[in-house]
């Protein structure tokens, strides 16, 4: 039996998962998309809505960080088991 994930959830899910894999907080997360802490908070927690506009920017900042083409704004907003993550904290190594 597979669970069902909104939109909302799957991008949250997905947002973490990039994070996660750039071992990033928040706060370098948000610089690296070109938007504030509170708004990648507020996506992580799903309580904002974002725009097509933003989506299509985002995917565009993670393709060039992680250099992967096959991150789309299409793929953010869609369901991907391996990603769902339990962490709450990510060890900051990384600065850009």
């Amino acid at each position: 039996m597979s669970e069902f994930y909104t939109s909302k959830e799957n991008l949250a899910n997905n947002l973490k998962y990039y994070r996660y894999k750039l071992d990033l907080s928040q706060e370098k997360y948000a610089e690296l998309l070109g938007t504030s802490l509170r708004y990648i908070s507020h996506l992580e927690l799903m309580k904002r809505n974002p725009s097509l506009q933003i989506l299509d920017k985002f995917s565009l900042q993670l393709r060039k960080a992680l250099k992967d083409n096959s991150i789309t704004s299409a793929d953010l907003i869609t369901f991907h088991p391996e990603r769902i993550t339990k962490k709450k904290r990510v060890n900051e190594k990384t600065t850009y």
